[in-house]
């Protein structure tokens, strides 16, 4: 029997709605052509298909569809948008702020532009894992061109306080990049309202397909672009558009956003019950914000236990010690490490992330198999 599924967070099952849709993209029969072939009617209805996409991202964003750039992922896009505007506005200054708990897709290409002469200011996270608008504040310079801090971090699930952010970065002149992967469908998006001049976006969070994903470029924004090779995207990002996965990601987008209030309350209600069903077991401590987080993600530390050991008892279920980029090294997470922990009891904390298709049952049983792994464990140490 496969393992019961509670990591959301690294990657979403594709919807089958969204699969069905893509599905009509590929075969001679369906809209297979190159968007970017312009003499022939098969070209006319891929542009078409793409441009659709493009309206109903920038639907869900409150942004123009002039502002949405595809990439092939979040990975692509905070490349695109950090060393994009390192290169553009490196002659006004080299100044970068980010944050110690960023994915690797922001937090390499941060130190990819120190290694070219740039200076970073890695900030050190609240004990509940947010970045507070004070402190981007205090690390402002005259020389600082960014600021690059995610909207919702991958393993704590607690949401930042982008909007304060992003007020304090236009009001002092400086371009914000925000990264998105983990925000899209769980937390309400509006790159207006929140001041967001960069945003990236990943289709796969989303139960969409994996290898698409875009920037959101605020009009008026000059980046300079890091993939050449025929000037596509409005000279941001040159590569033949794959029109089926830019498909499957506005359904996936239109999916998230007419359902979303149902599916928050559900997913919040199955949080609850997973937190309740622990709580009482000795040692239990939540990591990261109990107020100020999506409903999918659930952190917790089980002090007293050993790491691998839990791991290895939970077996039937699809769990993650971390981010699913760093799951092949032994390290303890540095996220978890940032907001305070050692590295036992960081070796010793299990993300928890639930999605579309969990069910009350599955952590019930989820409950049954952590408290029964826990308690032997605890035993056997005794």
């Amino acid at each position: 029997m496969n393992p019961i599924y509670l990591d959301y967070a690294a990657t979403t099952p594709m919807d089958p709605r969204v699969a069905e849709k893509m599905a009509t993209c590929l075969t001679l029969e369906g809209n297979f052509a190159n968007p970017a072939s312009r003499s022939h009617r098969y070209g006319w209805m891929a542009e078409e298909a793409v441009e659709s996409a493009r309206r109903q991202l920038a639907q869900y964003i409150n942004a123009d569809v002039r502002e949405i750039v595809w990439t092939s992922g979040a990975t692509e896009a905070n490349n695109l948008a950090i060393k994009g505007v390192a290169e553009q506005h490196g002659h006004k200054g080299k100044h970068i702020i980010t944050s110690t708990i960023e994915h690797k897709a922001v937090l390499d290409p941060c130190g990819y532009l120190q290694s070219k002469g740039f200076d970073v200011t890695y900030l050190t996270p609240q004990q509940d894992g947010r970045i507070l608008a004070s402190q981007i504040q205090e690390a402002l310079r005259d020389d600082t061109i960014l600021v690059s801090i995610m909207y919702v971090n991958n393993e704590l699930g607690c949401i930042n306080p982008i909007k304060e952010i992003g007020q304090l970065c236009r009001e002092k002149g400086v371009l914000l990049h925000v990264d998105g992967a983990q925000a899209i469908g769980k937390t309400p998006v509006d790159v207006q309202a929140d001041h967001i001049d960069l945003l990236s976006i990943c289709a796969h969070k989303f139960y969409g397909p994996k290898g698409v994903g875009a920037l959101f470029v605020k009009r008026g924004v000059k980046i300079a672009e890091q993939i050449h090779g025929g000037g596509h995207e409005r000279g941001m990002r040159s590569g033949t558009l794959p029109t089926h996965q830019i498909v499957g990601l506005g359904e996936a987008v239109f999916i998230a956003q007419s359902e979303f209030k149902e599916e928050e309350a559900r997913l919040s209600a199955l949080r609850e019950q997973l937190f309740n069903g622990l709580k009482e077991l000795d040692g239990i401590a939540l990591n990261g914000s109990a107020e100020n987080c999506v409903p999918g993600i659930l952190n917790i530390s089980f002090a007293g236990v050993d790491g691998e050991s839990l791991l290895l008892s939970l077996a039937n279920l699809a769990v993650s010690s971390g981010s699913a980029c760093n799951s092949a090294t032994m390290a303890p997470s540095y996220v978890l490490k940032a907001i305070g922990l050692d590295d036992t009891l960081a070796h010793a904390s299990i993300r928890f992330s639930m999605g579309r298709y969990t069910s009350e049952e599955e952590i019930n049983q989820a409950v049954t198999s952590v408290t029964t792994a826990v308690r032997k464990l605890k035993g056997m140490a005794a």
